[in-house]
């Protein structure tokens, strides 16, 4: 048996093994879902964690519109934006991004407000790829499929 020792453990750059994952979002709750995902894109599910070090896998959500919010937030819930001008502060409901052009929005802007700001977070979010529809490019690079609804019983809407 090895000794204890008093150092801690580094990883570098080149040591880490990226692995890919696949999500099915059908039904779970935005919040939830995406600070697993965070998790998962900060590499904080490894025993070999570095918080300096992007040593997270890669993450492929499929059916990102069809995301669900909990009491109220679908029709209350409102993102801000500002256009740069004088009283140029724009609002729009969840519920309007949901049905809009770009569904992925709610997702993406959920889990990237959970990653530290800065490049490593950049380089982090990188490794997301959110998609509307069940197709994705990403069949050869074979992710592992991870069942987030059966993690815990309040991940998914009416379950």
């Amino acid at each position: 048996m090895k000794a204890l020792t008093k150092t801690t453990q580094s990883i570098k750059p080149a040591d880490v093994e990226k692995k890919w994952h696949i999500i099915d979002a059908e039904g779970l709750v935005v919040g939830r879902l995406a600070s697993i995902v965070a998790n998962i894109l900060r590499g904080k599910t490894k025993p070999s964690f570095t918080p300096h070090v992007d040593c997270g896998d890669h993450v492929i959500v499929i059916n990102v519109d069809k995301v669900a919010f909990t009491g109220k937030k679908r029709n209350e819930k409102t993102y801000y934006k500002h256009t740069g001008y004088a009283g140029g502060i724009k609002e729009v409901t969840a519920d309007k991004v949901l049905d809009g052009r770009f569904p992925e929005r709610v997702l993406e802007k959920a889990v990237e407000r959970m990653i530290p700001r800065g490049p490593l977070g950049r380089q982090q979010m990188k490794a997301l790829h959110l998609y509307t529809g069940t197709e994705h490019p990403h069949d050869g690079q074979k992710p592992e499929v991870l069942d987030v609804a059966s993690m815990n019983r309040k991940n998914k809407v009416g379950a």
